[in-house]
């Protein structure tokens, strides 16, 4: 089930930020990490789990290994030029390719916009960035608590968008979303939309439990709760936003 749009008729203000998140992410992508050959930019200021327990910054090259426990290759991390802490921000705005980038900016365009309108420009910021930081430190303590190679980079907006999601399904649980699902357009509430994600989310987690790289699941799981404990801290009414069926 793959969301391509949703009701924003009665939007009442302009997202600018969302429209600002979403160029900036284009803009790293494009300028800073030159479309994925710009391996020194991104692993200098990925997220690495390993980094963020110690405090210190690591370069050095780590071993790559399948899902067969064989090596696969080296990575090689970078020095961060910054404080380790502040990639948990400068993980948020990179992506690893084109369709991890178009994924993520596809979910921001369709669910953004509705989030800042309820919460206020400033706020709707301030949610965003605080939700991918927690989804950030989701993703550190699944690594550290189940094993998995803490110095296995982790980079992408999925995070803080989870947030949005949380935010966007507690606030406007029957707005309708266009989905594509069998090959047809149809229109589902956003909580079955969004909680078949997440319910795909736990799924996903937990089979791939312990295994190096892939998907940060436990950073939009950790992003997802953090959007759904949040969002009425910063202002979102349900009341106020509950939408039409």
């Amino acid at each position: 089930m793959i969301p391509i749009g949703d009701d924003g008729s009665d939007l009442r203000t302009t997202p600018f930020v969302t429209w600002m998140l979403i160029a900036a992410n284009v803009f790293v992508f494009v300028a800073l990490q030159g479309m994925g050959a710009n391996q020194r930019f991104t692993m200098a200021f990925a997220t690495v789990p390993a980094e963020i327990l110690s405090g210190q910054d690591i370069a050095k090259a780590i071993p790559i290994r399948d899902a067969y426990g064989r090596e696969a290759g080296n990575l090689e991390l970078f020095p961060t030029p910054i404080p380790v802490y502040l990639t948990l921000v400068t993980a948020m705005f990179m992506h690893g390719g084109f369709a991890h980038l178009f994924g993520n900016m596809l979910y921001l365009w369709i669910f953004g916009d509705n989030l800042e309108d309820a919460l206020g420009h400033a706020r709707y910021l301030a949610y965003y960035l605080a939700t991918g930081i927690l989804a950030g430190l989701a993703h550190v303590t699944v690594t550290a608590l189940t094993g998995a190679n803490p110095l296995i980079p982790c980079l992408g907006a999925s995070g803080a968008i989870s947030g949005v999601l949380g935010g966007y399904i507690l606030l406007f649980p029957r707005r309708r979303v266009r989905v594509i699902w069998l090959y047809s357009v149809m229109e589902v509430p956003a909580l079955v939309a969004i909680g078949l994600w997440f319910v795909f989310q736990l799924l996903s987690g937990v089979g791939t439990m312990g295994g190096d790289g892939g998907v940060a699941y436990g950073a939009h799981i950790g992003g997802f709760v953090a959007g759904l404990l949040l969002v009425r801290l910063f202002g979102g009414d349900r009341r106020q936003a509950f939408g039409r069926a």
